[in-house]
């Protein structure tokens, strides 16, 4: 038998703060416009193409948009040996390595490379670092699929650390040349604690060129900094497989909110957490679209929280191009390649 639904206690059952109430909405906040970019591509090949297409991976990492993009027509698949030989398949935006792209040619499979241009940056970076005989340290996570793509590119010359613990342990030799990069979607705090104690161990560490950590990653987090310490509570949307996401409780945490919890979706608030609560923040991850956030918001106004002011640390209008198979393909058929829609920029509501 399916599960009765959870019966939400009444606002008048929860133990009210003194004074006035109010929620503190971080922007920037949601999609990101590698995600963005990622989405849309899906959208317009199955537009474009017809259904089915298949996409290797997650698209982005978000419960909700995996799901929608299915009922729209998407198949998501773990290798693309799963994909059927000739068949169309869609890159996710967390980037592969090239073991990936050799075995989809083998398959004579139509590619759609929807990695975020920022993650190919990075790419390139440890190949060309790899060329000059770079020993390369990795800050990132072992399993992440964007870790996997970049330690693909140099598998002899890139090793993993992934935390200041491990940055303690590590052997790295004496290695002449020795310089870092990191996966994108890290907590610029952790990253950096995690350099400064491999630096310490290996003067000689260098630093890459630019920063690796993605611009809306660290907004994010700036933002999600302002709120917390006003915060009794910080709401965060955002997948459990979602890395900035998970990233986001802990810089809520570490900024000081008193208390934070990350939720796919609103029926997730657990009304518990309101006792005593009198400011509220919220905020959303990279890969979440913005009908997530205002889920919660509706939820929250029903329990009183109805003042809502948003707090604006940056202004974002960084939009990347579709991906280049797939203008190609629409450009050929005459149709428009931007990744606008009416030409008004594009705000998912994937509902």
């Amino acid at each position: 038998m399916p599960a009765m639904p959870r019966v939400r206690k009444e606002p008048s059952e929860i133990r009210q703060p003194e004074g006035a109430k109010q929620v503190l909405l971080a922007a920037p906040r949601g999609y990101c416009a590698g995600v963005d970019r990622a989405v849309i591509a899906v959208e317009r090949a199955l537009e474009h193409y017809g259904e089915p297409v298949y996409v290797r991976k997650e698209i982005v990492h978000n419960r909700h948009v995996v799901e929608t993009l299915t009922e729209r027509g998407a198949i998501f698949v773990d290798s693309a040996n799963d994909v059927p030989e000739g068949k169309r398949v869609v890159f996710s935006a967390h980037g592969v390595s090239p073991e990936v792209h050799a075995k989809a040619a083998a398959r004579n499979l139509e590619t759609i490379d929807a990695t975020c241009p920022l993650v190919t940056k990075v790419h390139r970076e440890a190949i060309r670092f790899a060329k000059e005989g770079y020993l390369i340290v990795l800050v990132g996570h072992e399993g992440h699929e964007e870790v996997e793509g970049t330690m693909g590119e140099a598998p002899d010359d890139i090793v993993l650390v992934q935390n200041p613990d491990e940055a303690r342990a590590v052997d790295l030799g004496d290695p002449e040349k020795l310089i870092w990069i990191s996966q994108t979607t890290l907590s610029v705090d952790e990253t950096m604690e995690t350099v400064d104690i491999l630096r310490e161990r290996y003067p000689q560490l260098q630093d890459p060129p630019s920063d690796d950590i993605c611009y809306a990653t660290q907004n994010r987090q700036v933002a999600v900094k302002k709120i917390a310490p006003q915060a009794d509570l910080v709401i965060v949307v955002g997948s459990a497989n979602s890395s900035n996401s998970v990233r986001l409780v802990e810089v809520a945490l570490e900024a000081g909110a008193k208390a934070a919890h990350r939720v796919d979706f609103a029926r997730e608030v657990d009304e518990e957490w309101f006792h005593g609560v009198a400011t509220v923040g919220v905020t959303s991850g990279a890969s979440v679209p913005e009908i997530l956030v205002q889920g919660v918001l509706k939820l929250l106004a029903e329990y009183g929280y109805t003042d809502v002011e948003e707090v604006q640390t940056a202004t974002e209008d960084l939009m990347f191009s579709l991906p280049r198979e797939l203008r190609k393909d629409l450009k050929a058929a005459g149709h428009k390649t931007s990744n606008k829609k009416d030409g008004a920029d594009r705000e998912h509501d994937l509902r």
